[in-house]
């Protein structure tokens, strides 16, 4: 019987191998797993290069802004994308269905004004799937993007929006129009600062939205800027 006898070169060439091996097939399991979990878009802005920006008002309070916000849009022939919560189509199916009326596309702002960063898989997909079955309901409608409360979204959140057919929906400009010390001037200029083609508008039913959204329209249009809704630039 002949026994097989490696010089320490060998050795070391076949572990130098073994090791490579090893490597590639970790990298190659880890790019799979993050491609069965992250298969999906998630949209800080359009894919589309061309002159429009996206407005996103997302909705889970100020009712009393938004008659005055579709006035406005109306008036400008625009048509954004409003997120709505769950809880808030509940309670205000008519105020809803008349924002849809105006032609304004619907989208998905969860059940619940809550982190979804801290939820786990089965409570993010509950959520969502709450959220659009009620929109459903009252609209008969199927929502296809989803915009987390607060931004705030985790791999949980990706896998039950993708689960549920939705991309996620973030923003490229925000206004912080939500706070209290954001006055009509700083929202203008958060925004026409920060012009650029496909660019996601963030934004509330506020009353200094409201007051600013005249001027950030008349400055966009002035600058050969059209104004629409995710699906205008999200293809």
């Amino acid at each position: 019987m002949k026994i097989l006898i490696m010089n320490k070169k060998t050795i070391l060439t076949l572990l130098t191998i073994l090791i490579i091996l090893l490597i590639a097939i970790f990298f190659i399991s880890f790019y799979n797993r993050v491609d069965e979990t992250f298969n999906m878009d998630i949209y800080y802005k359009g894919n589309i290069d061309e002159k429009i920006m996206a407005f996103a008002c997302n909705v889970d309070w100020g009712n009393e802004y938004i008659g005055p916000m579709l006035e406005i849009f109306d008036k400008e022939d625009i048509k954004i994308t409003f997120f709505v919560t769950g809880t808030w189509a509940e309670k205000y199916p008519e105020l809803l269905k008349n924002i849809y009326k105006h032609g304004h596309e619907i989208g998905n702002h969860g059940y619940k004004h809550i982190d979804y960063d801290k939820l786990s898989y089965e409570n993010n997909k509950e959520q969502i799937l709450k959220a659009h079955n009620i929109i459903h309901d009252v609209l008969g409608i199927e929502p296809i993007y989803f915009a987390p409360p607060s931004g705030a979204y985790n791999d949980n959140t990706i896998k039950a929006a993708k689960d549920l057919n939705y991309d996620i929906i973030m923003w490229s400009v925000d206004t912080i129009d939500w706070r209290e010390d954001s006055y009509k001037a700083q929202i203008v200029e958060r925004v026409t600062s920060k012009v650029e083609n496909s660019a996601i508008v963030l934004m509330h039913p506020t009353a200094e939205t409201v007051k600013a959204l005249p001027e950030i329209i008349s400055y966009l249009h002035e600058n050969g800027y059209k104004i629409g809704s995710i699906g205008d630039v999200v293809k």
